[in-house]
């Protein structure tokens, strides 16, 4: 759910959870914020046979399934293929321990029928499994402080900033605009100013939650992903063109990574207030011969 409600100053214009790290999104009008993210975000992830994270980078059919929440777990879904219910582990379910980039992650396993359903619409051996304790299973320090984390790649949520996002896209090459959709971001915030985000430090929303901007995030291929066909219009775009104007020592940038200071419900339509601002943090690692 998106909204444009004629607001004044920043506000909440949309918000996204994947509850399947690397498949489809949703997009609900509320989303309670815990320390780990957003609730249901990215607690089950898909993993190849020696238990390594699998995401679009490598598969982008899994932009094909849609994960739907229910109140068991999830039922799995793709176009022309019947439904797969799939219920969260109970504590006689497999422990396994499942890789997220650098960091070792122990997981419940969903079962057989889930790993062969996701085996057959992706087209390669994968099973799918569940954050059972995401207050504890992945601890890492992000800024000053230790968060808890689900199976997103490094941090709890992913702003965006909508005049950002029309700022690249006058950039890109005429007809190739892209949607926000590209960036998988949680928490989409309506503002005129682009860019602005890099000098948010701290954001309250809804007049209660509070969460810290931390660092840029670096952008990688599914960013030229169509995240409703999983096909890719342009295999050098949207990458080059932030690439002339955003490139950093740690990559090509587009929207700023989070942690939860304070946390609770918020929804579309809720008043942004920065609470904190200091200088555009791409300077912090800015590449000198970008």
């Amino acid at each position: 759910m998106s909204v444009d409600m004629g607001l004044q100053g920043p506000h909440v214009t949309s918000l996204h959870i994947y509850p399947v790290k690397g498949l489809h999104g949703l997009a609900p009008a509320s989303a309670m914020l815990s320390p780990w993210g957003m609730e249901g975000d990215r607690r089950w992830m898909v993993v190849t046979p020696d238990n390594r994270f699998l995401t679009q980078r490598t598969c982008r059919d899994m932009a094909l399934v849609a994960p739907i929440p229910t109140a068991e777990g999830l039922v799995l879904t793709r176009a022309g293929v019947q439904p797969c219910p799939v219920r969260c582990p109970d504590q006689t379910a497999l422990l396994l321990t499942v890789t997220v980039w650098k960091d070792q992650v122990q997981a419940r396993d969903a079962g057989e029928e889930a790993a062969g359903w996701l085996t057959r619409v992706l087209g390669r051996p994968c099973r799918l499994v569940w954050m059972h304790r995401p207050e504890l299973a992945r601890i890492r320090m992000l800024g000053e402080a230790e968060h808890p984390v689900s199976f997103a790649d490094g941090y709890p949520l992913l702003l965006a900033n909508t005049a950002s996002l029309e700022a690249l896209n006058d950039r890109l090459p005429a007809g190739q605009a892209i949607p926000m959709s590209r960036f998988r971001a949680n928490i989409v915030i309506s503002s005129n100013q682009a860019w602005a985000e890099d000098s948010w430090r701290r954001l309250c929303i809804g007049g209660n939650v509070v969460v810290r901007v931390v660092a840029p995030c670096s952008r990688c291929v599914v960013t030229s992903i169509d995240q409703n066909t999983a096909q890719v219009p342009n295999p050098k775009e949207p990458l080059a063109t932030l690439a002339s104007f955003r490139r950093t020592s740690g990559g090509v940038m587009f929207a700023q990574n989070a942690v939860v200071e304070k946390s609770g419900l918020i929804s579309v339509g809720d008043r942004v207030e920065v609470l904190e601002e200091g200088p555009s943090n791409l300077l912090d690692n800015q590449n000198k011969t970008a």
